[in-house]
């Protein structure tokens, strides 16, 4: 290699190194650039965040109340030896003679949860299931004030309820609409976890997502309570959480705190809140008082499974299989047929039986809706005038029209001659031991009473007074209203005779 080629070979390579320099020089500082906007973005990600959950906390905070309840209990104590192995007439007059009367005991049960300042008139939205049963409800505002709140109105199908205080100057919340929402959305949950025993009226924040809609749970004790259009969270919702909002980060409810999932009692990363716009279709009525109608057809549902959609002809497992029309319901006068596949009612597809309860419940009564059926692989439309839903028992029940017209029974109609009775409930056969369901059970004795001195007991369950069939406290009201002179009751213990006052 001669000297020029040599010269211009190294020329060649101290350029290439220089741009060799340059480029890993800009390559540095692009990747520097990079880095430092990313946490930039990351930080002001953050920063906005954190802000808005504080923003949420400082207007909807003040508005969040917690609630106290409470019920005075009264239990007769025993007395007598009977029904037990060491049963004698002698030693329970005996003990009566030297102890005297023994007086009944009195216990305070009480109850928290939270709930939301919607007006302000002092109106205040919570769950029926916290305020449910009760003598006295005391709200406790964020800055300490207490106020004793009357209840306004309850819905125990939503679980819904609206208690008053009277108050000046009080904060409320906005209600939003649960309709927008969107699994992954950043959501607020406030309440009062764990109620006074933290000693401080300040609520608790928690944030989290939603992480899912339309969720259903299991039905309960309460057949007639609808658990079936939930929004789930991940926000921390603790026992006393009950009642509380769960807020978008625009500060708007969109939804009312319910119930925990839980293998402990404890907080477990699955909340549920019932969505606000159930809540808006109902408040009105729960503030004025008013029973809350839901829509009705009268009929069985399930869902279509894989199998069924190949059976009916569908193209896929959507829509609710028609098990069982009621008899004299509204399905039936519309000409709806046991095997049916509802696909559509008022005009929106039914996905699942969720989505046609919802539908159906939402409906006004009286209004007349086309229902779309699939019925031997053809589809057809019905007409259907949609009824008020009956009312259920217990156990899941339809109550009669006959049993309807009897009206409820207030307490004081329970009473008669020293005793007082209360239908079957779970709670009362298993406190007291109860094997049979048809009936009425004693719970109360007065002293020195005509039912006392026919020896009947707390405990005691009635089937009959002079001969006529006792199944609730409605037949049990028929009954004393016609009984006159001495009565002949029988209970499960055999018959005694209660004699006039």
């Amino acid at each position: 290699m001669n000297r020029q080629t040599k010269k211009s070979f190294l020329s060649v390579l101290v350029i290439f190194t220089v741009l060799g320099a340059g480029i890993s020089f800009d390559c540095k500082n692009f990747t520097s650039a990079t880095m430092l906007y990313a946490q930039t973005a990351a930080v002001a990600t953050t920063d906005n965040f954190t802000h808005a959950v504080e923003n949420v906390a400082a207007g909807v905070g003040p508005a969040v109340v917690s609630i106290l309840t409470e019920k005075v209990e009264r239990h007769q104590m025993r007395r007598s030896f009977r029904g037990s192995p060491f049963e004698d007439e002698f030693l329970d007059r005996f003990f009566e003679d030297f102890f005297g009367e023994i007086p009944d005991r009195e216990f305070k049960r009480s109850g928290m949860g939270s709930g939301v300042i919607i007006d302000k008139r002092g109106y205040i939205l919570t769950n029926q299931h916290v305020i449910e049963d009760t003598d006295t409800i005391t709200v406790t505002l964020p800055d300490g004030r207490e106020f004793k709140a009357t209840l306004k109105g309850t819905d125990p199908r939503s679980d819904l309820a609206v208690v008053k205080i009277d108050a000046p100057d009080l904060p409320i919340a906005k209600l939003g609409d649960s309709d927008t929402l969107k699994i992954g959305q950043w959501v607020v949950a406030i309440g009062s976890p764990f109620g006074n025993l933290l000693s401080n009226p300040e609520p608790t924040v928690t944030a989290g997502v939603i992480s899912a809609l339309h969720r259903s749970l299991p039905r309960t004790s309460r057949r007639d309570l609808d658990y079936t259009d939930l929004v789930q969270t991940d926000a921390a919702i603790n026992p006393g959480n009950s009642g509380g909002p769960l807020v978008n980060l625009d500060g708007e409810i969109i939804g009312i705190n319910v119930a925990i999932f839980s293998t402990s009692g404890g907080y477990q990363g699955i909340g549920f809140a019932i969505p606000v716009n159930t809540a808006k279709r109902i408040v009105t009525n729960l503030i004025e008082g008013k029973e809350v109608d839901y829509g009705w057809i009268g009929v069985s549902i399930q869902d279509v499974d894989e199998q069924l959609a190949q059976y009916f002809g569908l193209s896929k497992s959507e829509g609710a299989v028609v098990s069982k029309v009621l008899d004299d319901g509204p399905a039936q006068k519309a000409g709806i047929k046991d095997g049916d596949v509802i696909l559509s009612a008022d005009g929106k597809p039914i996905k699942d039986v969720n989505a046609l309860l919802k539908i159906i419940g939402n409906t006004p009564v009286g209004k007349k809706i086309a229902v779309e059926v699939v019925r031997d692989k053809k589809t057809i439309t019905l007409s259907i005038t949609v009824g008020k839903r009956p009312s259920f028992d217990e156990e899941g029940e339809m109550i009669t029209k006959e049993e309807a017209s009897r009206g409820p029974v207030e307490t004081k109609t329970n009473q008669w001659r020293g005793l007082t009775v209360e239908n079957i409930t779970r709670e009362l056969s298993q406190r007291l031991n109860i094997k049979s369901t048809n009936g009425v059970v004693v719970v109360a004795v007065e002293d020195n009473s005509p039912a006392q001195k026919a020896e009947l007991n707390k405990g005691d369950v009635i089937t009959m007074i002079n001969k006529e069939l006792v199944r609730d406290t409605r037949d049990f009201q028929v009954a004393i209203q016609r009984a006159k002179g001495d009565c002949l009751i029988q209970t499960m213990r055999g018959f005694v005779v209660i004699k006039e006052q």
